[in-house]
């Protein structure tokens, strides 16, 4: 019988869900792509003798994240020089339509997807969710994003952001760019990590009809539909001044609510679209840091979680080490609602890891159990208190960052090992992406 071999990854702290108790002398084995066990190491040591083995005596072992919403292309607006401006709407009509988005092209797109790979997996992301819109940069532009993340053996999630604010003719050229490449990823097989999903702007950027055709084909393609909802005030306002009631109301009035609507932001929400996402079942993906930088304001999501609602974390194409943004949605809320019992750093994790792949319907992702994604991180546990299973929550969320990270594995194969991304060129890559954003921010 031919023996199967794996390899053994001993931690000196296992965290394999948020909902668990983390374990010291625990270890677990990968063969193939997948966990094969979890166990004492004693017991895996003996049992598969002849395994490759990894000794991590002072890492924690915990999931890769999953960032539920980015822009990959987010990186080459940091420090574009800009006017100020005093409100999200501005922020959208007066910077980033006309100085971001509209002047994107394949170049600027592919690099700042190759660099933010890189340091999503440098910090511990194994697995995201994208939205790209570039309304003069289709068709292909997710294809161009492709080639990319699957260079880096990254879990994606592709999407471009169809919108008819270019016009409607634009509009229909975004939503068969999502239709083209859902079944382009779907025809590779079930072994791609790359997929996409149906995604539309916004409802005062788009028309009925329009949002209607694009549910129309998420149910058709069965994939999750994304939009922004509510990022500030101005959604909510536009929709009761032009269709008579709030966003969620006029989407519940298409008869588009339902668990296959993935809404991000919901940041500005009366007590009834509130109500809506957990009667409806609305996944929600939550961008606490990105949220304050826009003056967005600042997401119900402990409400949400009370609710039942599914909710996952996101960096918006902000700041895209992962603890930074954890660290965010635990004291955000402690803030808003004076209560520093809010968001524990477990609830935290839980929404970094497997809240977020629940959020984008990924399967068997988020947790280290037997059957599941080889999806990891070794972190650097050399606090300067004791850990135990009783503080190691906090000692991630509020003392770590994304510099110890030391290894990260995406489908059981190692992209990061000892503090270096894997073939990564990070001066090459860097001086690409100074070179693109240059050609972005000289545009007319």
């Amino acid at each position: 019988m031919e023996r199967t071999t794996g390899t053994l990854i001993f931690p000196g702290w296992l965290i394999t869900s948020a909902d668990t108790t983390p374990r010291q002398k625990w270890g677990l084995r990968v063969v193939g792509a997948h966990i094969d066990a979890v166990g004492s190491s004693e017991t895996l040591r003996a049992d598969h003798p002849h395994d490759r083995v990894v000794d991590a005596p002072t890492a924690i072992a915990l999931p890769g994240f999953v960032n539920a919403h980015t822009h990959l292309y987010g990186t080459l607006a940091h420090g574009i020089p800009v006017d100020p401006v005093d409100s999200f709407w501005s922020f959208l009509t007066d910077y980033w339509w006309p100085k971001v988005e509209d002047r994107l092209d394949h170049p600027m797109i592919a690099a700042s997807a190759d660099w933010v790979c890189a340091e999503m997996l440098r910090t511990g992301t194994t697995s995201f969710y994208d939205i790209l819109e570039a309304p003069h940069a289709i068709p292909d532009a997710l294809f161009a994003q492709k080639d990319i993340v699957e260079n880096w053996g990254l879990r994606g999630v592709l999407s471009f952001e169809a919108t008819e604010r270019v016009s409607p003719e634009n509009g229909q050229l975004g939503l068969a760019e999502n239709r083209v490449f859902i079944e382009a990823c779907r025809s590779e097989g079930a072994g791609s990590l790359v997929s996409g999903l149906m995604c539309f702007h916004t409802a005062f950027s788009c028309s009925e009809s329009f949002i209607r055709q694009a549910f129309d084909l998420g149910e058709e393609l069965n994939v999750l539909v994304h939009a922004h909802c509510n990022e500030g005030v101005h959604e909510g306002l536009w929709c009761a001044e032009n269709k008579g009631m709030r966003t969620l109301e006029y989407y519940d009035s298409l008869g588009v609510l339902s668990p296959g609507f993935l809404a991000s932001q919901c940041v500005q929400m009366s007590f009834k679209e509130r109500a809506l996402v957990a009667e409806k079942g609305l996944r929600v993906s939550h961008m606490p840091m990105a949220n304050c930088e826009v003056g967005g304001g600042i997401a119900p999501v402990p409400e949400f979680l009370a609710e039942g609602v599914t909710v996952g974390l996101g960096t918006d194409g902000y700041v895209n080490d992962f603890y930074e943004v954890m660290r965010s949605a635990s004291l955000l809320h402690k803030a808003r609602l004076l209560d520093p019992a809010v968001m524990p750093a477990a609830t935290v994790v839980h929404l970094a890891t497997e809240g977020g792949a629940k959020a984008l319907g990924l399967e068997r992702v988020g947790r280290l159990d037997p059957g599941w994604s080889a999806d990891l991180q070794l972190v650097d546990a050399r606090v300067p208190t004791p850990v135990s299973a009783h503080n190691i929550f906090d000692q991630l969320v509020l003392w770590r960052s994304g510099s110890h990270v030391t290894d990260v594995m995406v489908a059981g194969r190692w992209r990061v090992r000892n503090g270096e991304v894997l073939g990564a060129d990070f001066d090459a890559m860097r001086a690409r992406v100074h070179e693109q954003a240059l050609r972005l921010w000289g545009r007319s």
